[in-house]
């Protein structure tokens, strides 16, 4: 099972190409996956025949585990020992998908440690730093924890030096951890909500349909719990006019190139010219342009926006890589292809982890007003609500009608103080308001 982004910890096979005994060569995909973002076949890089599928469709397996195995040759095939069947649901950590070369013996192995200096931090950035042994970390008790455990283990807020591995020497692998999970479930449930049996029985009167979480809904239930849980949220409000904005659109879509079949270059968005607009702010205002990083802050040279994109069963955000450099055409093509592609799950984890700020735009759906839970490890997002006329005093002392839109800024306390918060807002302002300023 490959790695998808460093807080994906388990992906589920929704289908298979292949079947046991197929030759495959390099590039055939043999199967694909779900995870709580993505849908993506994976192609084999190996030529042989596929001896055994360990994992069936429909079920779910952790990252590293042997999914199947490919042999040299039919021969080597037939004399592969079949594997117990997989349950559809999370299984112990297995050895890294394995080559068979003849009737060679299944070494189990562990994941390597990595000797870049590359170090991912969850769940959306990479920073350098000197390279680190990512391999079983040792308790102070002196027993060993798997780097997938211990992931888990922070995850869920485990404490494990009470914990006794089901390893060799006492090893904690991730089943130790759901173990526990599992045993201090009622407690957890005590402290956070209700359990599902104590909710159903409310309403066991009263007709209902139950959904079970898939990946998705439940990676946005635990992100988002956590983000209102540990981020000390800040909100600031604005009202912003946007005549002069609607009117730059109008007049960059009609003087849009068209093909041979009429149809224009580019097509604007209100979205499209706040992310400008946005990214322009940042640019303004340094000091917000940064992420929440632990033990310190990351501040960044480039904005990188994530858009919030409605898909069936939650949402994601795409990023706008580098916004600030990027012309409105450019971005308006590349917000309707990684839209898409969203719309699909088809979306590489490159293209929707990082970003150093974020815009959640429900104006289209006429709400006014909203706030919007930032999205860690950023430190802020904007929340668009929709534009609405309203009556203005002019310069000239006169009442006239104009477009408003009403924007929430929502700011991690840890990274944005108060100031810097109201400083990149009236940026954004300023620049909606002259939209000229994000074009020179």
């Amino acid at each position: 099972m490959p790695q998808l982004g460093e807080t994906v910890a388990e992906g589920r096979i929704t289908r298979w190409f292949k079947s046991a005994g197929e030759a495959i060569k390099p590039g055939d995909n043999l199967f694909e996956i779900e995870t709580d973002k993505v849908s993506m076949e994976v192609p084999s890089t190996a030529a042989g025949v596929l001896a055994e599928i360990r994992v069936p469709a429909g079920a779910v397996a952790p990252v590293g585990a042997v999914v199947a195995v490919i042999a040299d040759t039919m021969d080597a095939a037939k004399s592969a020992q079949p594997a117990a069947a997989v349950r559809a649901t999370p299984a112990p950590p297995s050895p890294l998908l394995t080559r068979v070369a003849g009737t060679a013996s299944f070494a189990a192995r562990e994941p390597a440690a990595p000797s870049a200096t590359a170090v991912k931090l969850d769940p959306f950035f990479e920073v350098r730093t000197p390279a680190r042994n990512y391999g079983p970390a040792r308790l102070a008790g002196g027993a060993t924890i798997t780097p997938l455990a211990r992931r888990l283990a922070a995850d869920a807020s485990i404490d494990l030096s009470g914990v006794k591995g089901s390893g060799a020497l006492g090893r904690i692998h991730a089943r130790d951890v759901e173990a526990v999970r599992e045993r201090t479930a009622p407690v957890t449930a005590a402290l956070t909500g209700s359990t599902t049996d104590q909710v159903k029985s409310i309403y066991r009167d009263v007709p209902f349909e139950e959904l079970p979480l898939d990946t998705m809904r439940s990676a946005i239930a635990r992100r988002l719990t956590a983000a209102k849980q540990t981020i000390p949220h800040f909100y600031l409000t604005a009202d912003v006019a946007i005549g002069r904005l609607l009117d730059l659109r109008e007049a960059a879509n009609a003087t849009a190139d068209k093909d041979a079949d009429g149809k224009p270059a580019f097509k604007l968005s209100v979205n499209d010219l706040l992310i400008k607009a946005w990214a322009a702010a940042l640019v303004r205002v340094p000091n917000a342009n940064a992420v929440w990083a632990g033990d310190r802050i990351l501040r960044f040279r480039h904005c990188d926006i994530g858009v919030a994109v409605a898909i069936e069963g939650g949402l994601m955000a795409p990023v706008i890589r580098r916004a600030e450099t990027k012309s409105l055409s450019a971005i308006s093509n590349e917000m309707k292809d990684l839209v898409a592609r969203a719309r699909a799950r088809k979306l590489d984890p490159s293209e929707y982890q990082g970003g150093s700020s974020a815009i959640s735009n429900l104006g289209m759906y006429g709400v006014r007003e909203f706030a919007a839970i930032i999205n860690p490890p950023q430190a802020t997002i904007l929340a668009v609500g929709a534009a609405r006329r309203q009556a203005a005093e002019g310069a000239d002392g006169g009442v006239a009608f104009i477009s408003i839109m009403s924007v929430t800024l929502s700011c991690d306390h840890r990274v944005v103080d108060g100031a810097v918060g109201a400083q990149l807002l009236a940026a954004f302002k300023s620049i909606v308001e002259q939209p000229v300023a994000m074009l020179i």
